[in-house]
């Protein structure tokens, strides 16, 4: 379990492909990482993640709703906001540890009906 791989925004990179491979040092360490507003933003505010943020709901967030945001979310079938929400209800070291068991680095988007 690594609390320090869970992303700015939600997911967890300790189960990120490039992550595993070498190719990606993790959200909080890649300094060229500069194109995305979220980590931005929780540096800049002093967050270890948007769990921390006063902004809820986080749709009201147009950092956290991004159009880079958005094709992440897309491309890796992942709900960034679930995640947030996730860490907010149990903390970080329980949803680090939700996502090592499931071998998951990110929560899934929920099929709209």
């Amino acid at each position: 379990m690594a609390v320090e791989l869970i992303a700015y925004c939600g997911l967890y990179c300790a189960e990120c492909r490039k992550y595993k491979n070498g190719k990606c040092p993790g959200c909080a360490e890649n300094q060229k990482a500069t194109w995305c507003t979220i980590r931005t933003c929780c540096i800049d505010s002093g967050y270890k993640s948007c769990a921390e943020c006063t902004i809820m709901p986080l749709a009201e967030c147009k950092k956290f709703n991004n159009a880079i945001g958005k094709v992440i979310g897309f491309v890796f079938n992942s709900d960034r906001a679930a995640g947030v929400a996730r860490i907010k209800e149990v903390g970080a070291a329980q949803f680090a540890a939700e996502m090592d068991a499931a071998k998951r680095m990110a929560l899934p988007r929920r099929k709209k009906k």
